[in-house]
């Protein structure tokens, strides 16, 4: 079988809404006691990485449609805006996944540095992925293993963005993993991450 062929048969629209599936559980899943917990990307604790998320969905709402992002030096304190941080999370999510779902979000070039739409869309499939199994293992819930077909599209994307990304400090060194380790273990490896990290 043409795995080429079977990559191109998923939009990125698909595959975020595969995504988003295991996602919207492990947002409505963080107690409000574990906002202040470490989680296993370094910089952030519970409620940092949720507002980085946050961000990261909305900002990436727009380049579906060719605008310009603002990421800005401050990421805003969405948590702070109100008990009901979780369904305003999900529902951004539900967007991006609208947005990155309509005609002509793929094609083209998008964002300020003129990249392939597709890789762009990309990188908003890597966060609501490897970020929301952060969330999940900072907060004590299961994750498991991501779709076989976000894995393959995060994999082939990684592997492109992972030289620059490593010079910004977006993904940490690469961490080594067992011989007998899955795809997706290997991808979170790939991204600087500990998969047995507790």
């Amino acid at each position: 079988m043409d795995t080429n062929a079977a990559k191109k048969a998923y939009g990125i629209g698909e595959l975020l809404g595969m995504a988003l599936e295991r996602a919207v559980p492990v947002f409505r899943g963080i107690p409000d006691a574990a906002l202040g917990a470490a989680t296993p990307c370094a910089e952030y604790d519970v409620k940092a990485l949720v507002n980085h998320v946050f961000q990261v969905i909305v900002q990436f709402q727009r380049l579906a449609v060719k605008e310009p992002s603002d990421f800005g030096e401050v990421t805003p304190d969405r948590v702070a805006e109100g008990p009901d941080w979780r369904e305003r999370l999900a529902r951004e999510a539900d967007r991006l996944v609208s947005a990155w779902s309509a005609p002509g979000a793929e094609e083209g070039t998008t964002g300020a540095m003129d990249m392939p739409a597709r890789l762009v869309g990309s990188m908003a499939l890597l966060d609501l992925t490897v970020h929301v199994w952060d969330l999940a293992r900072a907060t004590g819930q299961e994750y498991g293993e991501a779709d076989g077909a976000v894995v393959e599209e995060l994999t082939g994307a990684v592997a492109q963005l992972a030289p620059t990304a490593r010079k910004m400090g977006v993904f940490g060194e690469q961490v080594g993993v067992a011989e007998s380790a899955s795809d997706f273990e290997r991808l979170l490896g790939r991204t600087g991450r500990d998969p047995g990290w507790r």
